[in-house]
């Protein structure tokens, strides 16, 4: 079990583990989950960590469709710039190997914002702490674990 698993055990939550074969040449971790489960890429999330100015890591939690908008991060976190974190940075701080970075149950409770169009959905998927394993749960359940906000942060 997975520390994001475990977390959601805990905190007594609905949740559905989805479990695929992950496929090492994949190309976009995101694209292999959408084709893998067969659902909508609006309902998969991914999970991106940017560094900011000051140096403070923060969470990103966007549709697997889309694109970070750094600017807009930077603007919701109050930050003159964000720029994409180091690999190194990011499994360090979250615990977790890029590709199955959950926003759930990193070592490190970081400032989180999960794109405003999951507030759509009853239940949204994000990586469950390894690739080739989600978790359905809903955008408020995955707000109250991050204690998370919503933020317009994607693009395209």
């Amino acid at each position: 079990m997975t520390p994001a698993v475990v977390m959601a055990k805990k905190a007594n939550i609905p949740f559905e583990l989805h479990q695929f074969e992950h496929d090492p040449n994949a190309s976009s971790y995101g694209d292999e989950v959408v084709s893998a489960l067969g659902v909508d890429a609006c309902q998969v999330f991914k999970t991106l960590v940017v560094q900011m100015d000051n140096g403070k890591l923060a969470v990103g939690i966007v549709p697997v469709n889309q694109q970070l908008d750094l600017k807009a991060m930077a603007s919701a976190l109050k930050a003159k710039k964000v720029a994409m974190a180091n690999k190194n940075k990011v499994m360090q701080s979250s615990g977790y190997v890029l590709g199955g970075v959950s926003p759930i149950g990193q070592k490190k409770l970081l400032q989180t914002l999960l794109h405003h169009s999951a507030a759509q959905w009853p239940q949204i998927y994000v990586s469950a702490g390894k690739r080739g394993l989600e978790i359905l749960l809903s955008p408020a359940d995955l707000l109250s674990l991050t204690r998370g906000e919503f933020g317009d942060i994607a693009k395209g």
